[in-house]
């Protein structure tokens, strides 16, 4: 009898592997051009950084460019906000990184911040941003 079990047990291990591979569908061969190289949404905490970008107040040839962001908390609880990031030229050479910090704001609530850079320009500079951060603010 127990001979029996033992078989029994070992056919409904090895049956289900042959189910899942039998109705595994094959891999699509259409290759959707760009697909890797379209950013992708922030998700979870990241999500609150609404906005980040550079503002050009340059005028009477004098250089003024400066980081401006929107941040919306999500959360159910008062939070600082920290992060890093860096401008990139197109050839992917970085011309300058920071870090920008945001506190105490409040569940449900907007903040709006800004920032000098010293950059010369904003015509081909994309703005990365290379780690985020959201604390309860006590």
């Amino acid at each position: 009898m127990a001979a029996v079990v033992v078989i029994v047990v070992v056919v409904l291990v090895v049956a289900p592997g042959d189910g899942d591979e039998s109705t595994t569908p094959a891999p699509s061969t259409t290759i959707t051009p760009r697909a890797s190289q379209q950013p992708q949404e922030p998700r979870g905490e990241r999500a609150d950084l609404i906005s980040f970008k550079l503002d050009d107040r340059s005028e009477a040839g004098i250089t003024n460019i400066w980081l401006v962001w929107t941040i919306k908390n999500s959360s159910s609880e008062k939070s600082n906000y920290s992060w890093e990031w860096e401008a990139v030229d197109a050839g992917g050479t970085r011309l300058a990184n920071g870090s920008q910090l945001e506190t105490d704001v409040q569940p449900g609530q907007t903040a709006q911040g800004e920032y000098p850079t010293t950059l010369k320009g904003v015509k081909g500079i994309r703005l990365n941003i290379t780690s985020f951060d959201r604390t309860a603010s006590y």
